[in-house]
C-alpha cells in the first residue's frame, strides 16, 4: 500500500498486484500526512513473512519473492510463507521496515501476531530442507528452538536498526494473547510458543520492543482465558519497563454474550495498572468503531475517552524539551505564535488554568499557527516527535 522497488502494489488496492494506484499517488504517504493534521500517530502495521494469504488471489508479479527468489516461498496449505530461516527472507523483511522508515514519517512499525503460521490439522511447515543445512553447516538447536530463533533474531535486528536509524520511530508487537498454556496455572489454550514458534516472553524481558500490545481477545471473568490475569501474567515479565498496551476485541459485540459494558470494564482493568505500565488499549477492529456498534464510541467517549490526552512518553528515549513557541501573542482573539527554529515538532499543547491546576485543553497539530480563544490564563507548550513538552509560555487573554 506504497511506492517500494522491493515489493509489488497490493491486488487490494487496485485489484491487481503490481499496478499502481491512477491517477497516481501513495497511499501511505497519504495516510501519513492526515493522521498527522488530527494529531494521531501511524504506525505501519506488517506481517514478517506472510506472502500471500491464498493461492486463489491471483499471480503474483516481481518483486514479489516469489517470483523473484521462489526457493524462499513454502507452500502452507493453501497459502504462501516465506521461510523464516533463509537468510534472504531476514534480509528482505529487515529492508521493507527499514525503507518504509527511511523514506516515511511514520510513528512506529508494529508487527502483527503471524509468525511461522497458525497450526492447520494434518499440515506440516515444509523447511525441513533449510533446517537441514543448519544441521550440516554444525547447528546444535533443535527444530523448534532453531525456529524461535530465527524469528527472535529478526525481532532484535529490527528493534536494532530502528534505533539506530530514526530512534523517535516506536517499535510494537502484538504478540497471541497467551504465551503458553499454563502461564499462568489457570490459563488453557494454543500453545504460541510451541506452535507459531514466538519466543515473545523473551523480547519483552529483552527490551527489544518500546510497546507490546498482547491480544488479550477474551472476556473478563472465564478463568482459562482471563482478561485481568493475562494482563498481570504480562506485566510481570516487563522487566525493562516497557509499555504495554493491551488489544482489546470489539468484534464480538452484541447485546447479550459481550455487551458494551465488557469493554469499558476492560478499559478500566487495564487504567487501573497504569502504575505497571499498563498505558493505553488498541481495539480490534476499526470497522467497529466506524460502525458505532452498540454505541461503543459513544460509551467510550462518554467515560475513558472524555478528556484530551497526549500518548505517553517513552522514559528511555530522550527527554529532552524541545524550544518553546516563539512571538506568542493575543489579538482580537485569536491567540498566535511561531514555531522555533531548527527542531521537529509534532504539535502543541495548549492549558488552561482551573483555579490552582492546569487542565490540558487543546492538541493541535505542527501546522497550526492561531486559533480563536474566549478569556482566560493558558499556557502553551511545544511538543516533540516522543511526545515530550516545552516549557510553557503563559498567556492571559
Amino acid at each position: 500500500l506504497y511506492q517500494s522497488s522491493l515489493e509489488p502494489w497490493s491486488r487490494w488496492l487496485t485489484g491487481q498486484q503490481g499496478r499502481a494506484p491512477e491517477p497516481f499517488y501513495d497511499p501511505l504517504e497519504f495516510a501519513v500526512a492526515e493522521a498527522h493534521k488530527r494529531n494521531l500517530e501511524l504506525h505501519a502495521w506488517i506481517n514478517l513473512y506472510r506472502a500471500q494469504i491464498t493461492l486463489n488471489s491471483g499471480p503474483n508479479v516481481a518483486p514479489h519473492m516469489a517470483v523473484t527468489h521462489p526457493e524462499t516461498i513454502c507452500k502452507f496449505d493453501t497459502q504462501l510463507w516465506m521461510d523464516p530461516g533463509q537468510k534472504r527472507v531476514q534480509d528482505q523483511t529487515f529492508n521493507v521496515v527499514m525503507d518504509i522508515i527511511q523514506r516515511y514519517d511514520v510513528d512506529g512499525i508494529h508487527i502483527d501476531d503471524y509468525f511461522y503460521p497458525y497450526p492447520i490439522a494434518g499440515v506440516t511447515f515444509p523447511d525441513e530442507n533449510t533446517y537441514a543445512a543448519y544441521v550440516a553447516a554444525g547447528g546444535r538447536l533443535s527444530l523448534g528452538d532453531w525456529r524461535r530463533d530465527n524469528v527472535s533474531l529478526l525481532i532484535q535486528r529490527i528493534w536494532n536498526g530502528i534505533k539506530a536509524t530514526k530512534p523517535h520511530v516506536k517499535f510494537g508487537v502484538s504478540p497471541f494473547g497467551i504465551f503458553r498454556p499454563g502461564e499462568p496455572e489457570q490459563i488453557r489454550g494454543l500453545d504460541a510458543y510451541d506452535q507459531l514458534y514466538s519466543d515473545s516472553k523473551k523480547w519483552l524481558e529483552q527490551g527489544w520492543i518500546d510497546y507490546y500490545a498482547p491480544q488479550l481477545y477474551w472476556k473478563i471473568e472465564p478463568p482459562a482465558q482471563s482478561y485481568p490475569v493475562l494482563l498481570d501474567w504480562w506485566l510481570s515479565h516487563n522487566r525493562q519497563k516497557r509499555h504495554i498496551y493491551v488489544g482489546n476485541r470489539i468484534t464480538r459485540l452484541d447485546a447479550t454474550t459481550w455487551p458494551v459494558s465488557e469493554t469499558l470494564q476492560q478499559v478500566e482493568i487495564s487504567r487501573n495498572r497504569a502504575n505497571q505500565l499498563s498505558l493505553g488499549n488498541i481495539f480490534y477492529h476499526a470497522s467497529i468503531l466506524l460502525e458505532n456498534r452498540l454505541g461503543i464510541v459513544d460509551s467510550l467517549k462518554a467515560s475513558p475517552y472524555s478528556q484530551v490526552a497526549l500518548v505517553p512518553t517513552l522514559s528511555w528515549l530522550p527527554q529532552t524539551p524541545p524550544p518553546h513557541p516563539t512571538e506568542v501573542t493575543v489579538r482580537e482573539g485569536r491567540l498566535s505564535w511561531k514555531a522555533p527554529t531548527n527542531t521537529t515538532i509534532r504539535g502543541w499543547t495548549l492549558y488552561q488554568q482551573q483555579g490552582t491546576q492546569w487542565q490540558l485543553s487543546q492538541i493541535l497539530n505542527a501546522q497550526t499557527t492561531s486559533i480563536p480563544i474566549q478569556a482566560g490564563t493558558y499556557a502553551l507548550c511545544t511538543v516533540n516527535r516522543v511526545a515530550v513538552e516545552s516549557i510553557g509560555v503563559r498567556v492571559v487573554v
